[in-house]
């Protein structure tokens, strides 16, 4: 076995009625206009989106839906143009590993000046410095996504799939 250390700067609230507890974790984070993403729109009928909702009756919320499996950088920029046009200052993932993922990218993206693209394919001097801070209502604890710094994000038009974080 060989020897390591681990640092994981990630929160996680676990257990019954966390979504009751947002609001508590929105105000800490100073959030005050908030993007509401989520995949195909499965939250609305387990009953996940209503709850969410409620919770986030004190804050501006603005909706994105329909980030996809294996996320599209296509579909990912419209939502960093909806940050940057509303001036979003947090970002709530609702879903699994791939709605995670994605907003990873959409929270560097946004605050981005280059193309975003290019920090993914690992371009000399490309890097995300600054995000938006980011929550997840996780929906499907399958992938980790929750607790670490990767993603994966692909580019249909490129046929390309390139993953973030690490090295």
């Amino acid at each position: 076995m060989n020897n390591f250390d681990i640092y994981n700067p990630t929160y996680i609230a676990f257990g019954k009625e966390q979504i009751e507890r947002l609001p508590q974790f929105l105000t800490k984070n100073n959030a005050k206009k908030i993007l509401l993403a989520y995949g195909g729109g499965s939250i609305k009928s387990n009953g996940i989106y209503d709850r969410v909702i409620a919770s986030l009756k004190d804050f501006e919320v603005f909706e994105f839906s329909g980030i996809e499996a294996n996320p599209q950088y296509s579909t990912l920029m419209k939502a960093v143009e909806m940050v940057k046009a509303n001036s979003i200052d947090f970002i709530l993932a609702v879903g699994g590993g791939s709605v995670i993922d994605g907003i990873k990218f959409v929270s560097g993206a946004a605050k981005y000046d280059g193309e975003p693209w290019d920090v993914l394919e690992k371009k000399l001097g490309c890097s995300f410095t600054e995000a938006v801070p980011f929550g997840t209502v996780l929906t499907l604890p399958a992938t980790g996504s929750e607790a670490n710094s990767g993603g994966v994000i692909s580019r249909q038009e490129t046929k390309e799939k390139l993953a973030m974080g690490g090295p």
